[in-house]
């Protein structure tokens, strides 16, 4: 293990904001990184400092002599006409062959590698970008949220190829299950202060939260301090016997500090429109095929969404699944045959041919008071406004300022103040940080109305999509199955064919459900066991086994406890940091144990 970068004591601001406040952090060359935070919160910049296009105001930036940066290029780096094989060969120096050996790891074949690449579909262009990165030999990975509006076969494609890249990663992302797929550890820029923990993102999340509790309540044990010093200090400053006791206390009191804590940041505060639920078919598609200046791309679609569903239309890219949602809400006309919306749907459209045209001279908030429901409450507007990153003075920007993220953000907002029973969103999540799009996913849980949508987002799909509506070689058809076992199936396509090349098989996606481990072990114990002196030798020997295990799991069940206490207590952010790096080490060896407990129970069950 090697140090690539070390960032000390790095500044940054823009204006009255502050990015960067004397931040810290070390990228070592054994891991790969999840880089989190709030959207605005620097990530990007600092990136830009550490590809050298942006400076610091101060602090520093150490790189090993020997480190080479790969980085996942936005724009199109590729000449008119050229192909994928010739712009590898051009931009790596590379020959042929070693190119084509490459690209073979991204699936780029055929008309895909010989073909011009100007033509391919952004997916397919982001696989060309990231073969031409394994061709530079990088040591070290930047990766600006790679995930946005790659299409779910090429996302897994890429975590293959993170789990296979043996040097450092450092990945900016707000997809939750890339992260977890790919980094080990979490990096969160938070307050202008860079925290490194040695974890995935969701122990990561688990993590903050409880740092936020702890802070929390050393907080209010503060205040309380404070107001107990402060009523004393009242009472005695005047009296000449308590004068001196008085000044002291006032010095306590002056000495006494409050923990910013992350939880006082603006939160997301998402409430989905408040509509009655309909039942039957909210929409069929009868006959119909879709399609472009009259060339259908898919076509014999028949196709029902009733109301109340959450239906994800799902696919690759190129496939059509925009295609289909634009001719759903009648923004694109059929090729042929018809949609019906049954009687009483108002529908709310979230996609980027709407969101491109809105009122230029209105401003943020003018539009959306415009927008919402007659009679809302401006804080609600309001509210709804800063969960789509609109606060302070930002409201009352003029649309014809905002940037494209921008201008996404505000029409999310206007739906959502909106009476619509129908939700139509394409890829709803690009433009939003992590807590934004849980805090949209749990609206979504909580509408009454149907919602129709795309997202690239695996874990957001997972929570909110109740049908799956597959979008694939010109058919559209409904997938009988859960988003989970939908993800299954293309993992396991993409599995098959690594196999066929190169005779070795990657990991599938394992399931997101997980066995009740405590459940499991309660029920068994619930059971009459048999005397210990009963059955044949071998029994005995698990019997004697399963004993020894209850006291090791009942040992360790209470160390964790114990940790848990202290990691609550402690107020010293490196103490909580090795306390819950104990405990955690302590629930890996209770769960080892616990899972070898059961299993010797299924034995003397079988047995």
């Amino acid at each position: 293990m090697s140090v690539l970068l070390q960032i000390r004591q790095a500044s940054k601001r823009y204006g009255d904001q502050i990015l960067l406040d004397s931040a810290e952090c070390t990228i070592t060359s054994d891991t790969k990184v999840g880089f989190v935070g709030r959207n605005g919160a620097g990530k990007s910049t600092l990136l830009r400092c550490l590809l050298g296009e942006e400076e610091l105001d101060s602090g520093q930036i150490i790189k090993h002599p020997k480190l080479r940066i790969g980085y996942l290029r936005q724009h199109d780096p590729f000449l008119p006409g050229e192909t994928s094989l010739q712009f590898l060969m051009r931009d790596s120096g590379q020959p042929d062959w070693k190119c084509g050996e490459v690209a073979g790891q991204f699936e780029l074949k055929g008309r895909y590698l010989e073909g011009p690449v100007g033509e391919l579909s952004g997916g397919w262009q982001t696989r060309v970008k990231l073969a031409a990165l394994l061709l530079h030999e990088p040591n070290l990975l930047l990766l600006d949220e790679p995930t946005n509006f790659l299409d779910l076969r090429t996302q897994i494609l890429l975590e293959h190829f993170l789990k296979d890249f043996r040097e450092a990663c450092l990945i900016v992302s707000h997809d939750r299950a890339f992260l977890g797929a790919t980094c080990d550890s979490t990096l969160d820029l938070s307050l202008g202060k860079l925290t490194m923990y040695p974890g995935k993102i969701e122990e990561f999340l688990v993590y903050q939260q409880e740092r936020i509790e702890h802070d929390l309540r050393v907080n209010a044990a503060t205040e309380s301090k404070r107001k107990q010093l402060q009523e004393f200090v009242d009472k005695n400053r005047a009296r000449a016997s308590t004068a001196t006791r008085a000044k002291s206390k006032s010095k306590m009191l002056d000495k006494l500090e409050f923990i910013e804590v992350q939880s006082a940041q603006a939160k997301a505060v998402i409430r989905a429109p408040q509509v009655e639920p309909r039942r039957g078919p909210a929409v069929r598609c009868l006959g119909l095929s879709i399609g472009y200046d009259g060339k259908a791309v898919a076509k014999d679609i028949n196709v029902e969404i009733e109301h109340g569903s959450r239906s994800a239309i799902v696919g690759d890219n190129g496939q059509g699944k925009t295609t289909l949602l634009r001719t759903i809400v009648r923004s694109l006309e059929p090729v042929s045959g018809e949609v019906r919306w049954g009687h009483g749907c108002n529908i709310g459209t979230y996609a980027q041919h709407v969101y491109t045209s809105l009122p230029e001279k209105k401003t943020v908030l003018e539009y959306l008071e415009y927008e919402a429901i007659p009679g809302t409450k401006t804080q609600t507007i309001l509210d709804t406004a800063g969960a789509m990153l609109f606060r302070g003075d930002s409201v009352n920007k003029k649309v014809s300022v905002l940037s494209g993220g921008e201008r996404a953000r505000l029409c999310m907002a206007a739906i959502l103040l909106g009476n619509y029973n129908i939700l139509v969103l394409d890829e709803p999540g690009n433009h939003l940080d992590v807590e934004t799009v849980d805090a949209l996913a749990n609206a979504l849980l909580e509408f009454k109305g149907t919602v129709i949508f795309t997202s690239h987002d695996r874990h957001f799909m997972n929570r909110v999509a109740t049908s799956i509506i597959e979008v694939k070689d010109g058919t559209v058809v409904n997938y009988h199955g859960n988003y989970e076992s939908y993800l299954y199936m293309v993992n396991k396509e993409i599995d098959d064919a690594e196999f066929a090349r190169t005779g070795r098989r990657s990991t599938p996606v394992p399931s997101t459900k997980t066995k009740d481990k405590d459940s499991d072990r309660d029920r068994a114990y619930d059971k009459k066991k048999q005397p210990s002196g009963s059955g044949s030798q071998e029994e005995r020997l698990v019997r004697k086994e399963i004993a020894n295990l209850e006291k090791t799991i009942a040992k360790l069940d209470a160390q964790r406890k114990t940790l848990h206490d202290q990691l609550m207590s402690t107020t010293d952010p490196m103490e909580a940091m090795r306390l819950h790096e104990e405990r955690e080490k302590v629930s890996t060896e209770l769960e080892t144990a616990e899972m070898r407990w059961a299993e010797l129970q299924e034995q003397i069950e079988e047995s």
